[in-house]
């Protein structure tokens, strides 16, 4: 009996502990704030709960091409997904690198929610600075920020939606890792991806690796299903979490681009 008891409070600790402590699990942020590269116009936005962020933007070439608005993953920061920006500008594309609060410079706490607010300032400063038309912005959300773009797309007529390692939900993703713990009760960011994917109606492409150590393929491919045409799934055999745009990506990400713009 004792034993058991034992057991059972160290349980309830452990739950109270990861509960505490769940976003340090899920965040891994870079806080210092990145130099900016040359031909980069700063962005500062308010959110509608009062948080003011930086964001990196570049406008596109010409102002019939569309803007990409880039939401990363869960680590580091804006500044290095530069490189990624790189082959869009060249093809003429505008880029918004944003960034959340509590990652790159920016104050605040970091949240679900909190990120959703954070989309929507650099979105709406899209359309009320820049006067970028809603039709004309296509949305990337990487990882973690698959949600952000998802959440996003259900909310704004965008022209089209990318995501790069994407995940069905977040308790898809911790329910495995933690199998003896009720995930579904205690997680407060869940990132509900499956359930709002097949509201979007704007064309959707997924890019996933099938050696993702961090979200499983099958994750993608759950989403990937529950999405309405017109959608594109790019599988890499031979990719993981971080290395596609070594495998073609970016090639993937304009060809995709080239049919919706033909298209609209």
């Amino acid at each position: 009996m004792e034993i058991f008891i034992k057991i059972t409070l160290f349980y309830i600790l452990l739950i109270v502990v990861l509960f505490i402590a769940q976003r340090t699990l899920i965040y891994f942020p870079d806080k210092s704030k990145p130099a900016p590269v040359q031909g980069v116009d700063i962005v500062t936005v308010v959110t509608k709960d009062g948080q003011s962020l930086e964001a990196w933007y570049i406008p596109p070439a010409a102002s019939d091409k569309p803007v990409i608005v880039l939401f990363h993953g869960n680590a580091g920061h804006y500044g290095h997904r530069i490189y990624k920006a790189q082959t869009y500008l060249s093809a003429g594309y505008g880029m918004l690198l944003a960034e959340y609060r509590g990652y790159g410079g920016n104050q605040g706490t970091i949240s679900e929610q909190g990120f959703y607010h954070d989309g929507r300032a650099y979105i709406d400063w899209l359309l009320e600075i820049r006067n970028i038309d809603v039709g004309n912005i296509i949305l990337y959300g990487e990882s973690i920020g698959s949600g952000v773009a998802v959440q996003m797309a259900m909310e704004y007529d965008v022209k089209g939606v990318v995501l790069e390692v994407p995940f069905s939900s977040l308790i898809d993703i911790a329910g495995p890792q933690y199998p003896y713990i009720p995930v579904k009760y205690l997680l407060r960011d869940r990132y509900m991806n499956i359930e709002k994917i097949e509201k979007i109606d704007a064309p959707l492409l997924i890019l996933h690796g099938r050696e993702d150590q961090t979200i499983p393929f099958d994750s993608a491919l759950k989403l990937f299903e529950a999405a309405k045409e017109p959608k594109k799934f790019v599988d890499f055999p031979q990719g993981n979490h971080n290395n596609l745009y070594d495998f073609g990506a970016s090639q993937h990400v304009l060809n995709f681009l080239a049919g919706i713009d033909e298209k609209n």
